[in-house]
């Protein structure tokens, strides 16, 4: 069985970053999903526009947000 990829795109110094990427492999742990964990810094305006980045920590599953809301939203920035 091939791994879920899951990505945290991240800003350098986010606080939320490693309380954000323990709660993503615990998810998976206890759901017993194999996971692909990459973290990703994000520090530019073109990368933010590439990664659909929307604010740190950001969590994309299979190259989408998590957040169903947000996968409408075009916002993308570093701000």
């Amino acid at each position: 069985m091939e791994p879920v990829k899951v990505r945290v795109l991240h800003t350098a110094g986010c606080p939320a970053t490693l309380a954000t990427v323990r709660l993503v492999e615990s998810v998976a742990r206890n759901l017993g999903i194999f996971i692909a964990l990459e973290q990703i810094l994000v520090d530019t305006l073109a990368q933010a526009e590439a990664l659909a980045f929307l604010g740190s920590p950001t969590v994309q599953v299979d190259g989408r947000d998590i957040e169903p809301e947000a996968r409408i939203r075009q916002d993308f920035g570093l701000a």
